[in-house]
């Protein structure tokens, strides 16, 4: 038995010193959402939001989307800090769902101005949160990230609204289409404001 463990001993080691690895290697591997992105777009009944213009050092690493539950879209970063930033919309009931995805934030009655629209602030013990209720869907900002961080993210969230279907009454000659036109969550103005007082 001891002849038996010195040769697998052996044989790792030679492994260990002879095959490549890197030690500093970050086991963090940010995910492509480029298809599920364009899934949902076209499957919710709201515009689906992403990111856009944010720095290489924002990395996403996770992606979901379900129709069965209340259309619910989830896309996961990581800021230049390493502090986690989720993004997520939801056609059901609003105060549940920012509850449920914010492990038990509170609304704090304060809000924060980020590019033309008014953002609830929300603070819990696990992640605070940026709310944004809108008609049909709420978009929730949430994490273990600052207010600043948050609202960054909330400032770069964008949609493309889905494109006009084939099926129905084409539209009359000369008249152009409605559809198809970009969609953000902000107005033109994408400065974010100063923040109220608060944790972050």
């Amino acid at each position: 038995m001891f002849q038996s463990m010195t040769v697998i001993c052996a044989v790792a080691a030679v492994i260990y010193l002879f095959v490549p690895h890197d030690d500093q290697a970050d086991p963090i591997k940010p995910v492509d959402y480029g298809i599920e992105l364009v899934t949902a777009q076209r499957a919710a009944p709201y515009p689906v939001l992403a990111p856009k213009g944010l720095g290489e050092e924002w990395r996403p690493t996770s992606v979901s989307y379900s129709r069965q539950n209340d259309d619910s879209w989830h896309l996961g970063y990581l800021t230049p800090e390493r502090e986690y930033v989720g993004v997520e919309q939801s056609t059901g009931p609003a105060t549940r769902y920012v509850v449920q995805v914010t492990h038990d934030a509170r609304d704090t009655g304060e809000v924060q101005r980020i590019a033309g629209r008014t953002w609830e602030r929300w603070e819990g013990e696990k992640y605070d949160a940026l709310v944004l209720r809108q008609e049909g869907v709420t978009t929730v900002v949430t994490g273990t990230a600052s207010f600043e961080r948050l609202g960054e993210m909330a400032a770069a969230l964008k949609s493309e609204k889905k494109p006009a279907t084939t099926t129905g009454t084409p539209a009359p000659a000369g008249k152009p289409a409605t559809d198809g036109k970009p969609a953000t969550a902000a107005e033109p103005d994408t400065a974010a404001e100063p923040e109220a007082a608060g944790k972050g």
